[in-house]
């Protein structure tokens, strides 16, 4: 097979698409222009991270006071203290 009879160079040449005519009509030495901007993906889970990563230390202290209160006003009828 020669290569004047290539099937497949054929077919790449019917269905190669053109240059996008931004490239052809832009001067030479010029910048392409800037890619159009996609919302960001994780916008709300990233917020959502944040906000937790700001409230966690307040959240820590709320649970070792509330642990520190449980331990202050316990009875004892659980523990070993009283005799028995």
């Amino acid at each position: 097979m020669t290569r004047d009879e290539d099937p497949t160079a054929d077919f790449l040449a019917e269905v190669r698409v053109p240059e996008a005519e931004w490239r052809r009509d832009r001067p030479e030495g010029s910048r392409a222009p800037a890619p159009a901007e996609r919302p960001e993906r994780w916008g709300r889970t990233r917020a959502a991270g944040r906000a937790a990563a700001q409230a966690a230390p307040y959240l820590q202290a709320a649970a070792l006071v509330a642990w520190l209160a449980s331990g202050a006003f316990d009875d004892g009828s659980g523990s070993g203290d009283q005799p028995g």
